[in-house]
């Protein structure tokens, strides 16, 4: 006869949001503005709903008073008005025709493609790592791997200074240093 594993029930259970790790309690106002502006997207993308209903809608979900309405107002409403030109915008870097995105990488490659032109005070590096946790915690396997790529490039386009001041990450200035790239003269 076999028993069921015993489980420890004096301990608290964290809660956990999407497949990050990260603890509900832990994310900022814009963070779940760029959540629920992405659910609000996808029901704009798949269901065709009027954007009225949408908002409505998605004010009403637990958890919308905790989030930074302004912003979820902006990436909504802004990606809407402008889908057109955010499509134009990001198909120049695609792999693949633009209908074959999910709605979901659309949907963050357009609150990036977004937040790039219109929310200057969010810097690039957290646009597109607000994004890639988007694509993680909403969308399929590797798709967080393919909206990275995608905005490494629209950020060097829209946020060309930007990226060109900003240094290297850890990873990449260490690689380098280990293996310094030989004079050209040499080669």
């Amino acid at each position: 006869m076999t028993t069921a594993p015993k489980v420890d029930n004096t301990k608290p259970h964290k809660a956990v949001s999407g497949s990050t790790g990260r603890k509900a309690a832990d994310k900022s106002a814009r963070t779940r503005a760029r959540e629920f502006a992405l659910q609000a997207l996808y029901q704009h993308m798949v269901g065709r709903n009027p954007v009225g209903d949408i908002d409505t809608f998605t004010r009403d979900l637990s958890g919308f008073h905790k989030a930074d309405s302004v912003h979820y107002d902006a990436l909504l409403h802004g990606s809407i008005a402008q889908a057109d030109a955010l499509d134009a915008l990001i198909t120049p870097f695609l792999d693949r025709p633009l209908v074959e995105l999910s709605p979901i990488e659309r949907g963050v490659l357009w609150i990036g493609g977004y937040e790039f032109q219109h929310c200057l005070d969010v810097p690039w590096r957290v646009v597109i790592n607000e994004c890639i946790e988007l694509a993680k915690s909403f969308g399929g396997t590797d798709g967080h791997k393919y909206v990275n790529g995608v905005l490494h490039q629209l950020a060097s386009t829209l946020r060309p200074a930007e990226v060109a001041a900003s240094p290297a990450p850890k990873a990449a200035r260490s690689t380098t240093a280990q293996h310094p790239t030989p004079p050209d003269d040499t080669v």
